[in-house]
């Protein structure tokens, strides 16, 4: 008779969590989605610092020598060999930290996401005729879903201590230019055989001078996205914008298509001539580069992301600020957001440069060509570009978008209109 009179009286609570089960069972269903690409991310990042290894450093000496070269010699050697200590040090002591902070998280990840599926199945194993039960199980599952305090990680998805051994790179490369330079010097030749005329041509050519898009909307390049190329979580708008999403897309087999990255190609190829283009950021992390035409598209995530290779550079949006890759250095900008990003690239000169579009004003953010300066030798990101970016040019280049975050959305400038008034004007 008790249980009768309860029934009753649950039941207009029963009939409204009838009513919302249907939109709440899809939210769990999006919630282990979710949660099964962020799992294999952790896994990734977890793998990632495992695998992170700090190369020796070592400095080759010639000869012994006598008197003052012979202790000079000494105290450089002393010198790297306190400089390695201190690196070896800070990789330790990153990879220990961030080690504990990516395990603690891809835990939590996985105890959620069991916990879920089990209050899912406990709910959809309820026989329809227990009423109480199902009120219990559904409302466990309502608040495990409503659990979601994730232990809040200190690091952002690069691993700083990696700039370690873009570091010891450049004290490498610095060595050897310097070496080379003052062998020059004792020769009586020039540094890296470049006058005073010279270095002042090289600044008065730079385009990043050039303020005025008009000048650039003579070097319009009409971009379609390459279907056959879109990672399968990327949904595609016509040919022009593109969007990450949750759900993969069964798209057709291709040996072009990406397959561990979230990336997309142009059609379009580049090979001779300049060639500018606009993207716009509609939301998310997104980067925006050029990549070689025969860049193997199953390469691993790591090595297959732009930029973090020799056969692709780009500029990056993390939520934060801009970042320039290439073959695996960053270069930080301190420039604020841009919606639209402008895109130059001067095949025959070598050179990529990124800019800040807004009322028809160019902002300069990053140029990536090879330079001559000494002062370079001194940054490991220009360091990597003076070493192989040329060889970038040595393939045919097609235009490259990866997009980052869960929720990156971009669209291509569509440029045709204001080309022609450009025309129009002149």
């Amino acid at each position: 008779m008790r249980l009768v009179i309860a029934v009753a009286h649950l039941a207009p609570q029963l009939g409204e969590f009838q009513a919302q089960q249907a939109k709440f069972l899809s939210d769990v269903e999006n919630e282990l989605e979710e949660l099964a690409v962020t799992i294999a991310q952790a896994k990734k990042m977890v793998e990632l610092i495992k695998e992170v290894t700090l190369a020796p450093l070592s400095l080759r000496s010639g000869r012994r020598h006598k008197g003052e070269k012979k202790k000079l010699f000494a105290e450089a050697s002393e010198v790297l060999a306190t400089f390695q200590k201190e690196v070896a040090g800070f990789i330790e002591d990153g990879e220990r930290s961030m080690l504990g902070e990516a395990e603690a998280d891809l835990r939590w990840k996985e105890e959620r996401r069991a916990k879920l599926a089990q209050c899912k199945q406990n709910l959809e194993n309820v026989p329809s005729t227990d009423t109480i039960y199902f009120l219990q199980e559904f409302q466990a599952l309502k608040v495990a879903m409503e659990e979601n305090l994730s232990p809040s990680l200190s690091f952002q998805n690069e691993l700083n201590f990696t700039k370690c051994t873009q570091a010891v790179g450049a004290v490498k490369d610095v060595l050897s230019a310097a070496c080379k330079n003052q062998w020059d010097h004792l020769q009586g030749k020039g540094i890296d055989g470049l006058s005073f005329q010279d270095m002042e041509e090289e600044k008065s050519n730079n385009p990043a001078c050039l303020e005025s898009r008009d000048y650039f909307l003579k070097f319009a390049f009409i971009i379609d996205l390459d279907s056959d190329t879109a990672d399968k979580f990327i949904q595609l708008f016509g040919t022009k914008g593109a969007k990450r999403v949750l759900c993969p897309i069964p798209y057709p087999e291709s040996p072009t298509r990406f397959i561990n990255c979230e990336q997309v190609l142009g059609v379009n190829l580049m090979n001779r001539g300049n060639y500018y283009w606009e993207v716009e950021i509609i939301d998310g992390w997104v980067s925006i580069g050029v990549i070689a035409e025969d860049f193997d598209p199953r390469e691993s995530y790591n090595r297959g992301r732009l930029g973090r290779n020799e056969k692709s550079c780009c500029l990056q949006w993390n939520g934060q600020n801009y970042v320039a890759w290439f073959g695996g250095f960053e270069s930080v900008i301190q420039q604020p957001f841009f919606h639209t990003i402008g895109v130059f690239l001067e095949y025959s000169e070598k050179a990529l440069t990124f800019y800040g579009v807004k009322d028809s004003k160019m902002t300069c953010l990053q140029q990536l060509k090879v330079s001559h300066f000494t002062k370079g030798q001194f940054d490991p990101f220009q360091n990597k570009i003076n070493h192989q970016f040329a060889s970038l040019f040595l393939c045919k280049l097609k235009p490259a978008f990866f997009l980052e975050s869960v929720d990156a959305h971009l669209q291509i400038g569509p440029l045709k209109k204001d080309c022609v008034s450009v025309l129009k004007r002149r």
